[in-house]
């Protein structure tokens, strides 16, 4: 099966409000409520959750849209099944009002929630919600808006529209499809997809450019979050920085995460699954842009190519793992971008990617937080610096560690270490964060 950059784009490229894992969570909850009696809608008794390891750790401690500044897997759930539209999919929390929030609150405090960690890697989500005399589910496997099975008292409901078309039975899902064609290609074959980027395209490219610019505006305006990309902003009015393009490129990328890990009530326009992702995609693009004499059209069509990296490493490495996919995946796609933007060619992007690979191989996932801005800084001036050094004939040798002969045979060596070698980190990250989860409530 074969795809289009707008396949692409339209499955790997998608707004989503809040971080993508509880927001999953919510999304889940949400949608088991939407087969309640509207008289039990508001009259949830238990909501039960199994997620995997990756959900887990990744919802535990980052703030949820709509919340004022509450985070947790079972305030997702909560505030998802009062307060969520599923029709929204990834922006399912776009409405939360004063009375939902209340309910979600009374439930958390009643102990009515209740988290199962499951053992099996691959993103998963159950959720199983009684009412008064009703008891709903939901199950969403492989991607954050993916639900495959609605079940209500026990019996499958298999005519609702927020049901994929990709559930159980229908065969491999589309997206595995897509994955599996992406892994297939090489650098020169997603080089020659940007000729494809149309009109529509490119207005569809804005858009996320535009929502991610929000968030960074937001960032610098507000400090939220840890303040990084503020902190930077001072830094260069005291003259302690210099306003390069790694500079420009490491504010505006964190101060977007600022915002968004604080949870602003704004979307991001995501890549590859992830808000993260997104922002390290797009914003050292769009930050570099007053650097150099290009019009919009071409850094548009930079921020495609850098959309499709991601994709075909996120591919290699999967959904979610022990490695930052905001420093390899996302960063190698703003690298081969920049790259791009910069004019260099095929072999130069080569370069970018596999100098990219060899500094932030080793960054790990430990989570969704406040502190993503810290690795969103560094990813973004890592990708500027990728770049411009491979544009001087720096490059990482092939007998460098798990650098392989091609920037093809590194990316599928960064699988390998993500799904083999990764595998006793991220059980070790989870322990490490769920000891400290104990250790609060002791308190």
């Amino acid at each position: 099966m074969s795809f289009t950059v707008k396949d692409i784009l339209q499955m790997e490229v998608t707004p989503a409000l809040g971080c993508t894992e509880p927001v999953a969570i919510a999304l889940g909850a949400a949608a088991a409520v939407s087969l309640l009696p509207q008289s039990e809608a508001t009259r949830i008794d238990t909501i039960e959750l199994w997620v995997d390891p990756n959900i887990y750790k990744n919802g535990m401690a980052v703030t949820i849209p709509g919340t004022g500044n509450m985070c947790g897997i079972d305030t997702a759930s909560a505030v998802g099944a009062y307060a969520g539209d599923p029709a929204k999919g990834l922006e399912v929390l776009a409405e939360v009002s004063e009375d939902n929030l209340n309910r979600a609150k009374a439930l958390l405090e009643r102990d009515g929630v209740t988290v199962h960690l499951l053992e099996e890697k691959g993103l998963h989500i159950k959720t199983v919600i009684t009412s008064e005399k009703t008891t709903v589910s939901s199950t969403i496997k492989e991607l954050h808006n993916n639900i495959i099975a609605l079940d209500l008292n026990g019996q499958p409901v298999l005519d609702s529209p927020l049901i994929s078309e990709t559930g159980p039975g229908n065969g491999k899902s589309t997206m595995a499809q897509l994955e599996e064609w992406l892994m297939e290609l090489t650098l020169e074959d997603i080089y020659e997809l940007v000729d494809q980027i149309d009109d529509e395209d490119l207005k569809f490219l804005k858009k996320g450019v535009d929502y991610n610019l929000k968030l960074a505006q937001h960032g610098l305006k507000y400090g939220s979050g840890l303040g990084i990309g503020k902190a930077i902003e001072r830094l260069l009015k005291q003259k302690l920085l210099v306003n390069d393009m790694a500079t420009s490129a490491r504010m505006l990328t964190s101060a977007a995460a600022d915002a968004r890990m604080s949870g602003v009530n704004l979307p991001a326009m995501s890549s590859a699954g992830s808000g993260n992702h997104g922002l390290t995609a797009i914003l050292p693009i769009w930050a570099i842009k007053d650097f150099l004499d290009e019009d919009e059209d071409a850094v548009l069509r930079a921020i495609g190519l850098s959309h499709i990296i991601t994709a075909y490493v996120k591919a290699h490495t999967g959904r979610l793992s022990a490695v930052c996919g905001c420093s390899v995946a996302a960063g190698a796609g703003a690298s081969a971008g920049i790259t791009y933007l910069v004019g260099g060619d095929v072999s130069h992007m080569a370069g970018a990617i596999k100098n990219i690979m060899e500094d932030l191989a080793g960054v790990i996932c430990d989570g969704a937080k406040a502190g993503c801005a810290l690795k969103l800084n560094t990813a973004a001036g890592a990708a500027v610096q990728a770049a411009l050094f491979s544009l001087q004939g720096i490059n990482v040798k092939d007998t460098d560690g798990i650098i392989g002969s091609s920037p093809e045979m590194t990316v599928k060596n960064l699988g390998t270490l993500s799904h083999d070698g990764m595998v006793e980190t991220d059980k070790t990250i989870l322990k490490i964060m769920r000891q400290k989860e104990e250790d609060k409530k002791k308190r």
